[in-house]
């Protein structure tokens, strides 16, 4: 479909052309998107590498990252029969990741055994070194703590700063000299400007920093008492080191492409450049403004913050991780969620952002660690399907062999998906997965139905998060909007739709995270007036499932009984580790 538009374009004497690039956990992709319609024209996606030298330690290289985005943008343009001329506008999203550069924007390394591997210079949203620091500056419950749900994730970025001038102090001392600590998504963005233009994220400094930002806009910026609270002195994180200047998300850097970065990436030097953000919420933007079921759209001639549709709906960013996005226009405050952030995802309104760290990433590891992976591989090649779907098949056939519906072959499988800590709503960094129901036995039938509960404890989570926005005050969610690479499944998103008893709608572009990072090129170009008329008009839905009619197969009282357990299971574990704590 992506060659055929391309064709069709390529016929045309004039196109307005924007590109979004996305970093992921765990590649780099760039996408050709259309101004007007928002059609996703061509894409093209590089790995990107990662090291984990132990547990819970994962770090990636800048140097690598921008590498890959060049070459991504380059034969994206090339796939799409585009010429440089042709963009008018160009966005970035990334992972929430810690960036560390010296005064001359060199690398800095932060790996702790490899202390002139000064490649490995980011810290990955997903490592969780800093958990002890974490669990510290939690202890002393500042009010900064307010809008992170009350506790600080190791995920964030001043626990990973402090983590490094305690462990890496030489390391942490040349940053702080001159360098910068920039979050992935504003250090792709500086770079675009040829490292001239530092100007940060709201979306990352708000979600990812403390940053005080809100609706009515008093005591806005860095909190230094609380920075001083858990451990940096006065003159450690200077406004030059840690950002003087923030914008919101789309607004046009001044300069736009530099031309080291345009010879890169094959564009023109001065070509629009939007203030980026981060993936997931790029996702949100990608993706919920779009009709449901031909009405509701934002409404772009009335008030964002009377646009009410946006505070029913819940942005599921499913892939590695998961990030469930809810905006309101008024502020929520939601034990174990993060936020309220004013305007960190859509300009006007509040975000609550619940998430899974584990998602994608859990369901790889159950299937791939398996002892009958070896034998799924071979089905999969037999059927020359993915081995999730060919494990999806398999279900549907056991289910009907059975009589049965496809959500009762796990009944008595529960498991808990907290590989990576609970993000939300129990804000618990030690939480761990569990699985109960093992026997002895390790077929395919074993490993499917293994792999069946863990999608369905996702879904689980996802309900537990809902209940707790809504339980804290947040306006209903009626529907949810799907995407990443998790949405693509179809076993995922049906029993999502069965469990949360929603309607879960899935764009017409399934790229929804690249459609969002190009609306704020086009946004920082001037082709829309702003992100919400540019998120009605560049997306729309494709399909819908709803309750009871996809893979899942229904079974409401089923899901009720493996939803009490799987909330006994989560505060069971919690009261196994006061045991042995000695409680």
């Amino acid at each position: 479909m992506q060659l055929v538009f391309a064709a069709l374009l390529s016929t045309t004497t004039t196109r307005r052309l924007a590109i979004g690039i996305d970093v992921g956990t765990g590649s780099a992709r760039a996408g050709i998107v259309d101004v007007t319609s928002g059609a996703l024209l061509a894409t093209h996606k590089r790995d990107i590498k990662t090291w984990s030298p132990k547990p819970d330690y994962f770090e990636q290289s800048s140097e690598d990252v921008w590498a890959a985005c060049a070459e991504c943008v380059r034969k994206a343009l090339a796939m799409a029969g585009a010429s440089a001329s042709d963009v008018i506008g160009i966005g970035f999203d990334a992972t929430c990741s810690l960036v560390c550069v010296d005064s001359e924007n060199k690398p800095v390394g932060v790996d702790p055994d490899l202390r002139r591997a000064d490649e490995r210079n980011i810290i990955l949203w997903a490592d969780h070194r800093a958990n002890d620091i974490a669990a510290a500056i939690n202890a002393k419950g500042h009010a900064r703590l307010a809008t992170v749900g009350g506790a600080i994730s190791p995920e964030m970025e001043v626990p990973k700063m402090l983590w490094l001038k305690q462990h890496l102090p030489d390391a942490f001392a040349r940053v702080i000299s001159g360098g910068k600590f920039l979050d992935l998504p504003d250090y792709l963005t500086y770079r675009a400007t040829d490292c001239t233009d530092d100007v940060r994220s709201l979306c990352t400094v708000v979600c990812k920093w403390n940053y005080d930002a809100n609706g009515e806009g008093t005591g806005v910026g860095f909190d230094r008492n609380f920075l001083g609270s858990v451990g940096f002195a006065d003159n450690e994180l200077s406004d030059y080191t840690i950002g003087a200047r923030v914008a919101a998300p789309g607004e046009p850097v001044a300069g736009g492409l530099g031309p080291k970065a345009a010879a890169d990436f094959g564009l023109l030097a001065g070509t629009a450049l939007a203030v980026g953000m981060i993936d997931a919420h790029a996702g949100g933007i990608g993706c919920l403004g779009a009709k449901l079921n031909g009405a509701g759209g934002l409404s772009p001639s009335s008030p964002l913050a009377e646009a009410s549709p946006l505070s029913s709906r819940l942005a599921l960013i499913a892939g590695t991780s998961t990030c469930h996005m809810a905006s309101s226009s008024a502020p929520c405050f939601v034990p174990g969620v993060w936020g309220p952030y004013w305007s960190a995802m859509v300009p006007g309104l509040y975000l609550n952002e619940g998430g899974q760290s584990a998602a994608g990433s859990l369901l790889d590891h159950f299937v791939h660690t398996h002892a009958a992976y070896s034998e799924l591989e071979e089905l999969a090649r037999a059927r020359g399907v993915p081995p999730t779907i060919a494990l999806n098949e398999r279900l549907k056939e056991m289910a009907s062999a059975a009589g049965t519906s496809v959500a009762v072959l796990a009944r008595d499988v529960h498991v808990t998906p907290d590989a990576l800590g609970n993000r939300s709503p129990l804000a618990d960094p030690l939480m761990r997965a569990a699985v109960v129901g093992l026997g002895l036995s390790a077929t395919l039938d074993d490993l499917a139905f293994l792999y069946l509960a863990a999608v369905q404890a996702l879904a689980y989570q996802t309900r537990h998060i809902i209940e707790a926005m809504e339980e804290a005050g947040h306006p209903p969610i009626t529907s949810v909007i799907a995407c990443g690479g998790l949405s693509k499944n179809v076993l995922y998103v049906s029993t999502h739709a069965d469990v949360l008893g929603r309607t879960i709608y899935l764009p017409v572009q399934d790229e929804a995270v690249l459609l969002g990072a190009a609306i704020l090129g086009t946004v920082a170009a001037g082709a829309h007036p702003s992100i919400a008329v540019a998120m009605e008009r560049m997306s729309a839905v494709g399909t819908t499932v709803r309750p009871g009619g996809g893979e899942g197969g229904g079974d409401v009282e089923l899901h009720e009984r493996k939803y009490r357990v799987f909330r006994k299971m989560t505060e069971d574990q919690r009261a196994y580790r006061n045991i042995m704590a000695g409680g």
